[in-house]
């Protein structure tokens, strides 16, 4: 059956709102940068804060109309449902324990859903943010935004098609250093705040987007895994830390590695995946290139958009081979693929062949990565299973 959305037979960008994102928050200017790089979303409305003399002066700043900036999610998407230009979609990027109610309120009225990763702050909320978009005739997009990396299409392809062989080992990790010491800000605060990030730490902040990104490229589940997570920094109530041993349904293994209290690194997201005939291996901090190495063959070096890249890498490249792209255009095309599917779903069609976007369900497997990693840890690192 077609997804249909809201359809009132507009062309034209989409019309977005946001909620979160407001003054001083760092992902919402990330989502509207990505939102509007390649011209194909308007940002019409926006519930930038919870409190009202924010939410305007936000508003404001973001050249919005007044009677389009709200303070409460629940009456933008009463209005705006109601409104002849009302938004088509909605990015909500305010911290995880916000993701379900706002997102619920926008489903539930046929808006689609742009929501920042992870899925939501705890399990329960997950599994009711799942059957809330199932119920919906919207859209539902989360932004793990590694998956629009034009090489790491490139890879997925590359396991697909067999290149490496039968996948016998994933190792995967993101390492930052930015909470090695006790932080007071805006970022830091929500982060380790329990009630607001839920609880994992760095498992939630940053060990999901290593886990999606491997599971994205190998296509493999896990079936069991086993965590050791630290709360290194003292007072800390989230971990800072954790490695996770990975058992995959096909018997492969893996190891995941997430920290942010290793000094010297800024935003380490590596993945190198090993098979029967080959290996390949990439690195976040230089992204635009991939290395594959057949075995007993030399490595050789795929550059994005240079020669040997793939077509899957290529319609998501803007730019000639030597200029680098990377966080801001990888998200930007997140959101490019969310548009071709919101676009076609306003005439009731399917996504074009090969649109590929983080799905609820790439969420709910994301918010159960963490529930495992924290249950296994709390037994010592005992084997406990997925999902």
């Amino acid at each position: 059956m077609a997804i249909t959305g809201r359809n009132d037979g507009t062309a034209g960008p989409i019309r977005l709102g946001m909620v979160g994102g407001g003054k001083d928050a760092f992902i919402g200017g990330v989502h509207r940068i990505a939102a509007r790089l390649d011209g194909k979303f308007d940002l019409v409305a926006g519930a930038l804060s919870s409190t009202p003399e924010r939410a305007l002066e936000s508003g404001r700043a973001l050249g919005l109309a007044e009677d389009r900036i709200y303070s409460d999610f629940t009456e933008m998407a009463k209005r705006e449902v109601r409104i002849k230009s009302g938004i088509e979609a909605v990015a909500i990027v305010t911290p995880n324990h916000v993701h379900y109610t706002a997102a619920r309120e926008f489903l539930r009225r046929g808006i689609h859903v742009i929501c920042d990763k992870p899925l939501t702050s705890n399990l329960a909320d997950a599994k009711k943010l799942v059957k809330a978009a199932e119920n919906s005739d919207a859209l539902f997009i989360l932004t793990h935004n590694y998956t629009g990396y034009p090489l790491m299409r490139q890879a997925r392809e590359m396991v697909a098609a067999g290149d490496l062989g039968e996948i016998r080992l994933v190792q995967v990790e993101y390492v930052q250093d930015w909470l090695t010491e006790h932080v007071e800000n805006k970022q830091a605060d929500w982060r380790t705040d329990p009630a607001r990030s839920g609880v994992g730490g760095a498992t939630g902040d940053i060990g999901t987007h290593a886990y999606n990104l491997a599971r994205f490229v190998s296509g493999l589940k896990v079936e069991s895994l086993a965590a050791d997570l630290q709360s290194f920094v003292p007072g800390r109530q989230v971990d800072d830390n954790g490695h996770v041993l990975l058992r995959y349904e096909n018997g492969a293994r893996g190891m995941l590695w997430c920290s942010q209290v290793a000094p010297g690194n800024e935003n380490g997201l590596r993945l190198r995946i090993y098979g029967t005939k080959g290996g390949l291996e990439w690195g976040q901090e230089n992204p635009n290139e991939l290395w594959f190495t057949p075995f007993g063959e030399p490595k050789r070096l795929i550059t994005r958009g240079g020669a040997g890249a793939s077509e899957a890498g290529n319609r998501l490249t803007r730019v000639p081979p030597g200029h680098p792209e990377g966080y801001l255009e990888g998200f930007a095309n997140v959101y490019s693929e969310a548009a071709a599917a919101i676009i076609a779903a306003r005439s009731g069609d399917a996504a074009p062949a090969g649109t590929i976007y983080p799905t609820v369900q790439d969420g709910l497997e994301g918010v159960q990565f963490v529930d495992a990693c924290v249950r296994s840890s709390s037994r010592n690192a005992a084997w406990v299973s997925f999902g």
